[in-house]
């Protein structure tokens, strides 16, 4: 029984790949690019027409912002920074961390330093901890 099953099998699979063969041998090579995709298909990768994950609104709410050094800022800019790090510390009474004031601020990190020293060098503020964990408040 399992020697019929196993011939019948062969026999159907010989006469469907025949069959196959004398269609693709019988087409002609337009219809066989047509059905295939033929040279319209790209290769693997993002496609055509497609953006980034991130939506167009909120790149463009986003200030552009190159890598690198800052640009050189007046007193009065460190002076107003200050000014705004200073109000906003008030309103805390246990302090904040450096970088609970940028995202707040929303300064980049690299504002951060000259104006947390200064702050400190005029002691309008105050710090308390080492490295990451510095908390500043107002003096």
């Amino acid at each position: 029984m399992v020697t019929t099953l196993r011939s019948a099998l062969t026999t159907l699979a010989a006469s469907f790949a025949t069959s196959v063969l004398d269609a693709v041998k019988g087409a002609s090579l337009e219809e066989l690019l047509g059905e295939a995709g033929g040279a319209a298909r790209r290769g693997p990768g993002r496609p055509r027409g497609t953006t980034k994950a991130t939506p167009t609104a909120a790149r463009a709410s986003a200030p552009a912002r190159k890598p690198g050094r800052l640009a050189r800022r007046s007193p009065a800019e460190i002076a107003k920074a200050l000014d705004r790090v200073v109000a906003l510390v008030k309103t805390k009474k246990d302090g904040l961390r450096a970088e609970q004031i940028r995202t707040t601020l929303k300064m980049q990190s690299k504002e951060m330093p000259r104006v947390l020293q200064e702050g400190l060098a005029k002691k309008k503020l105050k710090a308390k901890g080492r490295k990451r964990a510095t908390t500043y408040s107002v003096a």
